[in-house]
């Protein structure tokens, strides 16, 4: 694929727009639990105010390098999954790097957060950090199998590695998608979903409710800023991800920003719906059922 400046200005531009609507959907998404919760809520535009507020912040604590590189690492991990896929198929302007990068590099970027912010929690010196990083990392591992198998097996279904072509076999109608053609493998993906969009009942990892030795608290300020620019990117180029492998991709952004807005809401729903897993019962769970569907997904291809 010949190269042109113009396709940075076009990643950045829908960068930009991912970045909002994630933002958008953080403050609906928070609205919703509050209401069901029978509370007012946050207004929607608080994680608006949230970020300008943590980016103008500054820190006179420092733990050493790598306390600095873990949020860096995170949101490289959420801005690389995003740029190397096609976010508009068919489109000139929004196909981003896609034509550098295949599944392998994208399941890669989607450990390597996770990754480099274990390795600076690690360096903040919290006695329970390493509990932290522990529970985290093997749940991420273990929610993180569903997928992997489930790559495999529409790998194999459509011969290619490459996410702009498995989105072009998937054109022509809608019993074309991998959600009718490889339906084991769209349950066992969804599955693991849940565990890596990190919401209830696999949140326990992040302490939501233990704050005073939650990420918040070892990550403050302009690096809570990072983190949270990532929490709006991440979750967005998951989603993107997930649609472009089993539900068609998206022709023009309001398709996508539907498809997206209803996939994110999966967890959601579940999230409100069942109660929390202790971090043993979750990987124990992500290892049987959903491991056993991807399995099944690729004997029956």
């Amino acid at each position: 694929m010949t190269f042109h400046w113009m396709q940075i200005v076009y990643a950045l531009v829908s960068l930009f727009i991912v970045l909002n609507v994630g933002l958008v959907i953080q403050g609906i998404v928070r609205k919703i639990g509050a209401r069901l919760g029978r509370r007012y809520g946050i207004r929607w535009y608080q994680p608006y105010l949230d970020l300008f507020k943590n980016y103008a912040m500054r820190s006179t604590v420092s733990h050493g390098i790598m306390f600095y590189l873990g949020p860096v690492f995170r949101l490289s991990g959420g801005i690389g999954l995003f740029l190397f896929m096609p976010v508009i198929y068919g489109s000139a302007w929004f196909q981003n790097f896609s034509g550098s990068g295949d599944l392998i590099l994208l399941a890669y970027f989607i450990f390597f957060g996770t990754l480099g912010m274990a390795l600076g929690a690690g360096e903040g010196g919290h006695p329970y950090s390493a509990i932290g990083i522990t529970r985290g990392l093997s749940q991420m591992t273990a929610a993180e199998v569903p997928l992997i198998l489930a790559i495999i097996a529409i790998a194999v279904q459509y011969q290619t590695l490459s996410v702009t072509d498995i989105v072009a076999a998937q054109q022509g109608s809608i019993l074309n998608w991998t959600l009718f053609t490889n339906p084991l493998a769209t349950v066992a993906a969804m599955l693991g979903f849940l565990g890596s969009m990190m919401r209830s009942p696999f949140d326990v990892v992040l302490a939501p409710q233990e704050i005073p030795i939650g990420p918040p608290t070892e990550f403050h300020s302009n690096f809570l800023a990072v983190l949270q620019t990532n929490r709006a990117i991440f979750p967005m180029a998951k989603t993107i991800l997930y649609v472009n492998l089993f539900f068609g991709g998206a022709t023009n952004w309001p398709v996508l920003i539907v498809k997206v807005f209803l996939l994110y809401m999966w967890p959601v729903f579940i999230g409100v719906a069942f109660p929390r897993f202790r971090v043993d019962q979750s990987i124990r769970w992500f290892l049987r059922i959903p491991a056993l569907i991807g399995i099944l997904a690729i004997l029956f291809i």
